[in-house]
């Protein structure tokens, strides 16, 4: 057998590139993390969870969920996005879906009734009505990722459907505001308030068929 070439046998192995911290994140532990932080935060309160509470419950290290959001804050307003995203997806906003436009407002107000009333939206608001609990940043953030989003979006397909001649808008922002206003209802203030708990689904869907059809009305094409 031909023995290699001096250099060649005293050559070190190619070494293998190191993990930086560029390297693609691990997407289960990602979901996993976020899931724990809307349950804790929610339960808990912004206050009353830590980052190493967050890690136990989604079975990973704490430097994990550092390496993945960075910081609490960063991680509340990412809970509250993925939430939002969950229960009121970019889907239900798309201009053009098949059926009539009543049927699409409908179904955005169905998802968003759902979404403020589960469980974790109302401890969530309340949270955020308690003075001095969060700071102000905090709320900002809070309101960017949730509120802020749903409105932009819907404000984005009343333009379009004004663009098209379907709806006469002269403000589609407060148009927005007042459409979630009038979703939200008195429902949503007594159950922030503790005075009653889910409403039946008939009386919701009243509700909306309601808010929707008065929605047209002011705004409808004519």
């Amino acid at each position: 057998m031909v023995s290699p070439p001096p250099s060649a046998s005293r050559r070190k192995p190619t070494a293998k590139p190191a993990s930086g911290p560029g390297r693609p994140k691990d997407l289960g532990k990602r979901a996993a993390i976020l899931e724990a932080a809307k349950q804790l935060f929610a339960r808990e309160g912004f206050n009353g969870v830590s980052m190493d509470q967050i890690a136990a419950e989604a079975g990973v290290s704490k430097l994990t969920v550092y390496s993945h959001f960075g910081d609490k804050d960063a991680l509340f307003a990412a809970a509250v996005q993925a939430k939002c995203e969950e229960m009121l997806p970019d889907a239900l906003f798309e201009i053009e879906l098949k059926g009539s436009l009543r049927d699409q407002l409908k179904a955005i107000a169905q998802a968003f009734f759902a979404l403020i009333t589960s469980e974790e939206a109302i401890s969530t608001h309340r949270m955020m009505m308690v003075p001095g609990n969060i700071d102000d940043k905090l709320k900002q953030t809070f309101w960017e990722a949730g509120p802020q989003r749903t409105h932009d979006a819907f404000a984005a397909l009343l333009q379009a459907q004004v663009a098209k001649g379907e709806l006469d808008i002269p403000d589609v922002a407060t148009a927005s505001v007042q459409f979630f206003t009038l979703i939200k209802g008195e429902v949503h203030a007594r159950m922030t308030c503790g005075l009653c708990g889910q409403p039946r689904p008939a009386d919701v869907g009243r509700h909306i068929d309601a808010t929707v059809d008065m929605f047209l009305r002011a705004y409808g094409r004519r």
